[in-house]
């Protein structure tokens, strides 16, 4: 039985110049947009001129519209889904629907593009040969034992990290890990983007008083003499 395509299409994470010629191209021959913010990624697609419908899909409504998003796909019409920034399914809802979809046999195919993760990871001077993904950590329980057992991976960690809780979660590293090799990298791809490299200490007490702006990525490197910048 045919049916159509689900398309994971990579979107900039903030310079809007940072879009593939494929990502457009599937985006315009889509039936719909599977969108995290509807109006957020209106701005993009105006700026493409892509005049394909948007459909709202997120955390809090993903048990009702993945049946409808399935239902597309059945009638052999193509969808997309994109998230407000980067790459879908990482950190993002786009998973559960990915696993319906595949669930049913339908075709789930990827356009690459910007993953803030691996632009922090390879601007960030840590060793990048071997290296682990964590996204948000929970901001309550299971927190403790997760750092734990991250404290013995002998490899680059990355996390992803609300600016308000940045300063609470590399304390709390700190207190699992002892002192470490650690980047921050906020603001990627715009016109403020920053790379903040040092210890976790030393950036503890660098934005002691700094009020800080847009999602970051932190990194930790493995407690090494040759990884400490």
């Amino acid at each position: 039985m045919s049916y159509g395509v689900l398309y994971v299409v990579s979107t900039p994470i903030g310079n809007l110049e940072d879009f593939t010629l494929r990502a457009i191209s599937t985006l315009n021959k889509s039936k719909v947009i599977a969108a995290e913010d509807t109006r957020q990624s209106k701005k993009l697609l105006n700026k493409y001129n892509i005049s394909t419908p948007l459909l709202s899909y997120f955390d809090h409504n993903k048990s009702y519209k993945i049946p409808i998003i399935i239902e597309y796909l059945k009638n052999k019409e193509d969808v997309s889904i994109i998230s407000d920034a980067g790459t879908p399914a990482i950190s993002d809802p786009a998973y559960k629907l990915v696993r319906a979809a595949i669930k049913e046999g339908i075709a789930v195919e990827s356009i690459p593009g910007p993953s803030a993760m691996l632009c922090a990871l390879t601007t960030s001077g840590l060793p990048t040969d071997r290296f682990v993904f964590e996204g948000f950590l929970p901001t309550k329980k299971g927190r403790k034992s997760i750092l734990e057992k991250l404290c013995k991976f002998d490899g680059t960690i990355i996390f992803f990290e609300n600016p308000k809780r940045l300063k609470r979660t590399l304390n709390d590293i700190f207190d699992s890990f002892g002192e470490r090799p650690c980047v921050i990298a906020r603001e990627l791809t715009k016109v403020h983007e920053e790379v903040v490299r040092g210890t976790v200490s030393g950036i503890l007490k660098d934005f002691e008083n700094i009020k800080l702006k847009g999602e970051m990525v932190i990194l930790i490197g493995k407690d090494n003499k040759n990884v400490y910048f």
